[in-house]
């Protein structure tokens, strides 16, 4: 699985952001689609994640403010980022992975996403 991340970038606190990512390769390990995010000198923690059948899994810091969202038929899966906080500053990245929280995680590159406050 091959995964290509766009979107990120810099905005003032209160603004919105939107992140894409598209998967390519089995869809078999495309169960699990979602982002994560690895601020400066912590570790990656969970942003959303949604199951293909819709299930999602999402942060209490950004419940309300940033929807995730997915469509199978173009293996794809959006981050909707609103009312952004500093703290919202880190490199995000996407995640795929196949059923069973055993399977193989695939990552994207990572793209920034900086909230000047």
């Amino acid at each position: 699985v091959q995964l290509q991340a766009s979107g990120g970038g810099l905005v003032q606190s209160g603004g919105s952001l939107r992140l894409s990512c598209t998967a390519s390769g089995r869809t078999s390990e495309m169960h699990v689609m979602g982002w994560f995010r690895q601020a400066p000198g912590k570790q990656r923690d969970l942003v959303a994640v949604m199951d293909v059948d819709g299930n999602t899994n999402i942060a209490e810091s950004v419940k309300g403010r940033f929807t995730i969202s997915r469509d199978n038929a173009k293996n794809t899966v959006d981050l909707q980022m609103n009312s952004l906080e500093a703290e919202d500053t880190a490199v995000y990245y996407c995640l795929v992975r196949g059923w069973g929280s055993s399977s193989p995680r695939y990552w994207g590159q990572g793209t920034q996403v900086t909230v000047s406050s």
